[in-house]
């Protein structure tokens, strides 16, 4: 690939091997979110592709669940893009590493997500973009792949609430959130979003709550 040409593969692979540990958790989130995403009503082709062209699995799940709860389209996108924000200052920390054509760095882009720039990051402001590339095929390939087994596994006649799966979704973003509530501003956060998502859920359409609540989560912007 011309991606690649002139380039060893010392760095790249270093890139992979430093990212298995996290393709673990990635395969376990894509199967989870195949099944949700297809007993939720989307088919698994749509589930597959979510996942292919997303490539962000807290956004999909949030999208899926307001989908899952009656909510609109257009308020199932606002939440996953509000939630996608955090990629702002990753891009713009790593955006000196991507270099080359325009095309080139737009496609190297696509593989800034948390865990592949975690990985490329060198210390001192410093990333290799071989090792965000690296991590990020095996990431990407593992959480197509794993959304496609949890499709397949949505077809087995089955009850998911018998199995607890229709606590997922809460459960998953307690997960999340956890070990990001540290210090008085993030816990404040966290707090009034819970608190507006309590209040509106009575009185909005689903998904509006998940929107209003993320506008929480300017109070933690600066750390606590």
């Amino acid at each position: 690939m011309q991606l690649f040409r002139g380039e060893t593969v010392v760095e790249y692979r270093a890139g992979a091997r430093a990212v298995l540990p996290f393709a673990a958790v990635i395969a376990t989130v894509g199967v989870l979110f195949g099944f949700l995403a297809t007993a939720a009503g989307l088919s698994p082709l749509a589930a597959v592709l979510m996942s292919g062209t997303t490539f962000a699995g807290s956004a999909q799940f949030a999208a899926v669940s307001v989908l899952a709860g009656g909510g609109t389209a257009g308020a199932a996108v606002t939440a996953a893009a509000l939630l996608n924000t955090r990629y702002v200052p990753l891009g713009v920390a790593i955006a000196p590493a991507l270099q080359g054509s325009f095309w080139k760095r737009l496609v190297l882009a696509q593989f800034v997500v948390d865990e592949a720039w975690a990985v490329a990051y060198l210390g001192e402001g410093r990333f290799s973009h071989k090792r965000l590339v690296g991590a990020g095929v095996v990431l990407y390939a593992t959480h197509v792949a794993a959304t496609a087994i949890g499709t397949a596994a949505a077809t087995l006649p089955a009850d998911p609430s018998a199995w607890g799966l229709d606590a997922a979704f809460p459960a998953l973003f307690v997960i999340l959130l956890w070990p990001h509530v540290q210090g008085v501003s993030r816990i404040t956060a966290a707090v009034l979003g819970a608190i507006i998502v309590l209040s509106l859920t009575p009185l909005t359409p689903p998904g509006i709550p998940v929107v209003a609540a993320a506008v929480a989560s300017l109070l933690g912007a600066k750390g606590g």
